[in-house]
């Protein structure tokens, strides 16, 4: 399917949506941790900052792929504070109209405090997206193609289900849920997902659950991609060789949080577009440096022209048009 100004395919993005409330404690953690007294645990950080910033897989896909030009469609639960949240995705062309509120809860909300030496505790309220197993594909009136991202393993699962019955292809990203999936689960999903995505680390814990390396799984559908960090990523095709793709130079690499979200928003632009697979995977290179030369998922932000020059700079002239 050909993409044009007039005609977006429709893109359902599935997965997190979330606030990221990030803190900063100017000391370190282990000057305030009793190693004898751990089991009885009680401290208190005062911190110096904190930012309130928008976070989730799926919106994280959501926002680059507006970026981008496209369309998508947000497919997921949120609860009575989305409201700021949605407007802020609808600036960038996400539609809202799919994502279902359950009032009497909050949207899912990360509170991470980071000291000194960048250690982390984290606490993690998952709140409305509990509920993402409610959705039904069927009440979204059709999709071409859907982003099965983190949610909950029982949501994720139904969604394969649901994708392969209706016969809408389907892009297999369960990343931070992969150790809730059994490796029956697994293999479910990745049995015919037009493409599954992640990271090396997260296709070495794929392969310990299913015993399947990235070649096998790209014979089981159509494609793998792999990315690699700093070394650019791979593509596994089916019935042909894995694609070295490079990676794009960021001016600087401030945060990698949320890189492989743009990423995969990059490769969904290009997959949906029918893009030759060396443009696809460039565009979620480029996609992804946007994201890790700031602080935050969605702080990055660019026009198509913009994107063009810097795809140039990067790799040679985009022949194909966004």
């Amino acid at each position: 399917m050909q993409n044009t100004q007039a005609q977006h395919p429709t893109i359902l993005v599935s997965g997190s949506v979330a606030f990221d409330n990030i803190m900063v404690f100017p000391g370190y953690f282990k000057d305030h941790i009793l190693p004898d007294k751990i089991h009885m645990l009680s401290v208190s950080f005062l911190v110096e900052s904190m930012k309130r910033q928008y976070g989730g897989v799926a919106s994280n896909i959501a926002y680059s792929l507006g970026l981008l030009g496209e369309q998508p469609e947000l497919y997921a639960t949120v609860g009575q504070d989305f409201d700021s949240y949605r407007q802020w995705l609808e600036t960038v062309g996400v539609k809202t109209s799919l994502v279902r509120e359950y009032k009497a809860d909050f949207t899912a909300t990360c509170y991470i405090t980071t000291d000194m030496s960048d250690n982390q505790i984290v606490g993690f309220y998952p709140g409305a997206m509990g509920r993402s197993v409610d959705l039904s594909l069927a009440d979204a009136g059709g999709a071409d193609f859907v982003i099965v991202g983190p949610s909950t393993p029982e949501a994720i699962v139904k969604l394969t289900h649901e994708c392969k019955a209706q016969g809408v292809k389907y892009i297999y990203a369960p990343t931070q849920q992969i150790v809730r999936l059994s490796g029956e689960e697994m293999q479910e999903g990745i049995a015919g997902a037009y493409a599954v995505v992640g990271n090396d680390y997260e296709f070495e814990m794929i392969r310990n659950k299913t015993s399947l390396e990235p070649q096998a799984i790209a014979e089981q559908g159509q494609y793998a991609f792999v990315t690699r960090g700093a070394e650019g990523s791979i593509i596994y095709v089916k019935g042909g060789q894995p694609i070295n793709i490079p990676p794009a130079k960021p001016t600087e690499a401030v945060d990698p949080t949320g890189g492989g979200d743009a990423y995969l928003a990059g490769i969904t632009k290009g997959l949906v577009s029918n893009y030759p697979l060396a443009v696809v995977g460039r565009l979620g290179s480029l996609s992804a440096v946007y994201a890790i030369e700031h602080h935050g998922t969605q702080a990055h932000h660019y026009t198509l022209a913009e994107f063009r020059a810097r795809y140039a700079e990067n790799f040679g002239e985009l022949a194909v048009q966004l």
